[in-house]
Order: structure tokens, then C-alpha cells, then sequence
């Protein structure tokens, strides 16, 4: 175990090639190498399960899978950042809960031939971002496969609260955000052109920043419905307005805008209100308060809460399509 504020060491140097030549125990050993586990563990990796422990009584559980050439592009990322990524897009989904993040369990499927210094790389860029919700991977597995596939499961604590679901919003609500958006988007759309500038957009596709903190956060200030931003401003919001069978009304005069955005957007020709409004993969939060309710620090009024069905700007329907991420389209 490290001592508090002490960086884990990462997993001892090797010159060997590739994850065949590793083997299988030998990749789990140097997964796990000295890292420090987070509270609550009992018993971690090298058993057949991991052992938490869960003083609330329940545990929030969510997982996602991230796979290479749909989810990230090597030549686009660097592993490390691939790994933080993945890692990112669980704990927002549980601080979307309302939920603090306790623990991780990671699948890792990849070629025999992928090189053992990848590995390290992305494994290390997923405990660097778990050490910012202040957790650790557990358990896991590891298995080979024809591309690179990574798949987190993320454990959260309720801390005695409900959770807060999709399905809570009611008319006289009012919407906020807290969170960037837009910046993913606009580093994807940069990449797609084959150009390496601006890094704070690129930077901000490879690994978001989501407002881990701001989940429990809004839980205990009252927040009635929540939900992470990864599809899209409006797109997640047309999500909790159909979980809650509400309508939401965004003004868009509110929805804040980057200048380094609009810059963007100028240099190859796009709009970035539209990423704004549309784009994925930032893992802002999106919740419900109620009106008079005091928004914790960091959460900005996006709108209202209004009787009806789906999602309109300024009244009317977004005009510009597609309005957000969706699979198999």
C-alpha cells in the first residue's frame, strides 16, 4: 500500500514483447503490481472474487465497453489515455447516481501480439484516473481477442441517500448543468480532419473531465432526476424527459459556449453551438432541482421543467440533426 498522497508505483520495467509472450498471469500480476486498493476492500485481486464492503447496503453498479475503432483509434490516443477514458465514462454514470465511487472491475481483450509497453500504458492511465475519484481496480479479467476491447465496471456508495434516477423530474423543476460541453465533440471533429491543434480540444476528446464530486453533490441538495452526458445535451435531456414523461425547455441563452469553441468551429467550418448542443462524450451532469432550490456550487440553470413530452430550445424544436449520439445508426 502506498502512503497517503503517494502516487502507486507502476508495474515493474520488462523487455518482453508482446502479452503472448507475458502470458496471461503474468499480464493479471502486472496489472496489479503494488497498487493500492481502495478503502472498503477486503479482499482483492488474486482470488476467484474480489470482497467490498458496503455500509449502505446497496451498491450501484454500471459498465461500459470501449471498443477499438469504434470508441478510440490508437493513432488518435495514446493507451493512457484510452484507459482514462474508459475509466471516466463509468465513474460519471455513477456520480450520476448521486453515488461516490468505491471500487472498479476491469476486462481487458486484446491480440497475443499487442506489445507489453501498450498494456502498461493503458493500465496505467486507468488507475492514474481512479486515483482521482479516489478508488482502484479490484478484479477483472483478462482474455485475447482479435482488437483491443476494454471493459470497466464501476461500484458506488449511495451513502444513505435514494438514488437519484432519470425518472424523478416534475413540472417546476429546474434544469442545470454542471460540466463542459461541446469540447469533446470539437476534438473529434479536428481529428477527423487530420490535424494535430488545438490540444485543448483534442485533449478533451481523448480524456473527458467529468465532475465526479458534483453527482453526491446534487443528490444532497435535492436533485429530483440526473443523468451523465454522453449522448448529448439534448439527446440525455429527451432521456429524462421521456423516463419522467415531462417535457424540458432549454434557453438557450444559458447554455454556455466556449470562445475557444466558436474559434474552433470558425477554423473547419462548423458550428459550435451545435456541438454544444449535440455533442457526446463530455460526461457533463444533467439534473433536475426544484424550483427555490439552491444549486450547488459549480451548477449552472440550463432551463425548465414543463408538463408535456420531449425536449425543446427556446420553445421550439432543435431544428439541426442528428441531436445526439446513438448506436447502431
Amino acid at each position: 500500500m502506498c502512503a497517503a498522497g503517494e502516487p502507486p508505483p507502476g508495474p515493474p520495467p520488462s523487455d518482453l514483447g508482446s502479452v503472448a509472450e507475458l502470458g496471461e498471469f503474468g499480464l493479471i500480476a502486472r496489472i496489479t503490481a503494488g497498487r493500492a486498493l481502495p478503502p472498503g476492500t477486503v479482499l482483492g485481486p488474486g482470488d476467484d472474487a474480489a470482497v467490498l464492503t458496503a455500509a449502505d447496503g446497496r451498491v450501484v453498479v454500471t459498465t461500459d465497453v470501449l471498443v477499438e475503432g469504434v470508441h478510440f483509434r490508437l493513432d488518435w490516443s495514446t493507451p493512457h489515455q484510452v484507459g482514462r477514458k474508459a475509466v471516466a465514462a463509468n465513474l460519471a454514470d455513477v456520480a450520476a447516481m448521486g453515488a461516490m465511487p468505491t471500487a472498479l472491475l476491469v476486462g481487458l481483450a486484446m491480440p497475443g501480439r499487442t506489445p507489453v509497453p501498450t498494456v502498461d500504458d493503458l493500465v496505467a492511465g486507468m488507475w492514474e484516473e481512479a486515483g482521482q475519484a479516489g478508488v482502484g481496480i479490484v478484479g477483472g479479467d483478462v482474455v485475447s481477442c482479435t482488437e483491443l476491447v476494454v471493459s470497466v465496471t464501476a461500484l458506488g456508495d449511495l451513502q444513505g441517500r435514494a438514488p437519484v434516477t432519470r425518472s424523478g423530474a416534475r413540472p417546476g423543476d429546474v434544469l442545470g448543468l454542471c460540466g463542459r460541453l461541446g469540447w469533446s465533440a470539437a476534438g473529434l471533429a479536428v481529428l477527423r480532419r487530420g490535424l494535430h491543434a488545438p490540444l485543448a480540444v483534442l485533449d478533451a476528446h481523448r480524456v473527458p473531465q467529468p465532475p465526479y464530486r458534483a453527482g453526491p453533490q446534487a443528490a444532497a441538495a435535492g436533485a429530483t432526476a440526473m443523468i451523465d452526458v454522453s449522448d448529448g445535451l439534448l439527446a440525455d435531456a429527451g432521456h429524462l424527459a421521456e423516463a419522467s414523461g415531462v417535457g424540458i425547455d432549454i434557453d438557450s441563452a444559458a447554455v454556455p459556449v466556449a470562445s475557444r469553441l466558436v474559434e474552433v468551429a470558425v477554423a473547419v467550418g462548423a458550428d459550435a453551438r451545435h456541438w454544444v448542443f449535440t455533442g457526446g462524450e463530455d460526461h457533463a451532469l444533467l439534473a433536475c432541482f426544484p424550483a427555490g432550490v439552491a444549486l450547488p456550487t459549480g451548477w449552472t440553470v440550463l432551463g425548465m421543467v414543463r408538463p408535456g413530452r420531449g425536449v425543446t430550445v427556446d420553445g421550439r424544436p432543435y431544428d439541426l440533426f442528428p441531436a445526439g449520439w446513438e448506436h447502431f445508426c
